[in-house]
């Protein structure tokens, strides 16, 4: 007999109110959802990729219609993200369709090669159910772009939201779902321990999007079956700013890209760099630019940063504030916490050290921390002194001596006097503990897939 359903409580983190409750996902009917999935997927497999294509191509189109702003409108209730940020971010799901379609049609397809008088031809083979286990800071466009990668590739997908965004995640599927075969789809909702459920099952992959000690549980996990990993574990992004940048250009960057969704973004810049010939006019400019910026509700259209996602997270960022503070850093700009709900206000910190934590371990917030370097060389040195390596930037004057020194950068992303770049079909990828695997580029997409090489008498 089943037991009683539990419950999961998300609030408005605008005004800190309860939403409706969502019932957690019982062990047994896992393993129900887990089973469908499975015998939909060997149908979606045989089905022609050109057929696969269309029924996602239908989702794109029904994003593009009425269900966009009531998507919207659900992510920036459950999240806090400003509804302009939200309608982006559902738009952008919409858009990428047809990006990861191209993407997919080269990564299906066979290889051939004749050497020695043997054909050798290497099919890409689906690898089966893959769990897509999905973040609270971006929970439309994340976890769609995992799933995209494991329908467009043959695979079926069983996906669990972020227990801070059930609604968002339950209505994402049931915009999805319609469109394919029934059961290809599943969703799972619950704690982590519903997801821990999940991994431990049988699924032939776990794509997750969150912290270290998370995707280490499942990595430990997933070698019991040695199930395949795509793990994205979030960052500590640099920016080093050197002589001959364009100073307007890069405070501008760093003002808006470590506030940008309250900070709370994987790729934020969360460790600024400076050349300490420039540092003064660089952190004023920073400050003027921060301060000028418009914090509150998210439906307001005018707004620019809303609250942040829930208090677990804004409490971290006020501890390492606080300690900040302690060690001797300095505010040119102060955040405030207000309530009701989870506000809190960007700060700009200077005299910032590497034995701080608020330049070593992430911060997720809307938090501007300035450290001063003596040159070049060492803004790198520290740059790499971390366990992170998500993405990175450099800015300083155009040419190959300012690409050699983002070279030098131990990241998977790197842009060069501009935001690190995805265009062009490169990989979302991590280094060091910030991820293992990777997304999005044709080898991402078979990250999700099986090489299996057959050779013949030619």
């Amino acid at each position: 007999m089943s037991s009683a359903p539990e419950f999961l409580h998300p609030v408005d983190p605008s005004n800190g109110e309860a939403l409706a409750p969502v019932a957690c996902t019982p062990p047994e009917q896992l393993t129900a959802i887990v089973a469908a999935a499975r015998r939909a997927q060997s149908t979606w497999a045989e089905m022609p990729f050109t057929k696969r294509c269309a029924r996602l191509r239908a989702f794109a189109t029904a994003l593009r219609g009425e269900a966009s702003e009531g998507l919207a409108q659900q992510v920036s209730r459950e999240m806090g993200k400003p509804l302009r940020d939200a309608r982006a971010e559902v738009r952008g799901v919409a858009s990428r369709v047809e990006s990861f379609i191209e993407r997919a049609e080269l990564a299906v397809a066979d290889e051939v090669g004749v050497e020695g008088g043997i054909k050798v031809t290497v099919r890409w083979r689906p690898l089966g159910v893959v769990a897509v286990i999905g973040p609270w800071n971006y929970p439309v466009a994340t976890p769609n772009n995992l799933i995209m990668s494991a329908l467009l590739t043959g695979n079926a997908a069983v996906f669990k939201p972020s227990e801070f965004t059930p609604h968002t995640g339950a209505l994402l599927h049931g915009l999805l779902a319609p469109h394919l075969p029934a059961g290809l789809l599943g969703l799972v909702q619950g704690t982590g321990q519903v997801g821990a459920a999940l991994v431990a099952g049988a699924v032939d992959m776990i794509a997750f999007t969150g912290s270290i000690t998370t995707g280490q549980a499942i990595m430990r996990e997933a070698a019991n079956g040695m199930k395949r990993l795509v793990l994205e574990l979030g960052g500590k992004d640099p920016m080093i700013v050197l002589p001959g940048a364009d100073l307007e250009a890069a405070a501008q960057h760093a003002a808006i890209e470590a506030t940008r969704n309250a900070g709370q973004v994987c790729v934020a810049v969360e460790r600024i760099l400076v050349h300490q010939d420039i540092a003064e006019a660089f952190s004023q400019r920073v400050a003027e630019i921060v301060r000028g910026l418009r914090v509150g509700d998210p439906r307001d259209e005018a707004t620019q940063i809303g609250p942040m996602a829930n208090a677990r997270q804004r409490e971290l960022v006020l501890g390492q504030l606080a300690r900040a503070r302690a060690a001797g850093a300095r505010f040119l700009v102060e955040g405030e916490a207000r309530g009701p709900g989870f506000y809190l206000s960007p700060s700009v910190v200077v005299g910032v050290t590497p034995a701080m934590d608020l330049a070593s371990q992430e911060t997720f917030g809307p938090v501007i921390a300035i450290q001063v370097a003596r040159d070049a060389e060492e803004a790198v040195a520290r740059a790499n002194d971390t366990i992170y390596g998500l993405g990175a930037s450099v800015w300083g004057p155009p040419g190959p001596e300012t690409e050699a020194i983002a070279d030098q950068l131990q990241v998977g992303m790197v842009g060069v006097n501009r935001g690190l770049s995805t265009a062009g079909g490169a990989p979302w990828v991590g280094w060091k503990m910030s991820g293992f695997g990777y997304t999005r580029s044709v080898t991402g997409m078979r990250q999700f897939m099986q090489p299996q090489s057959r050779a013949v008498r030619a």
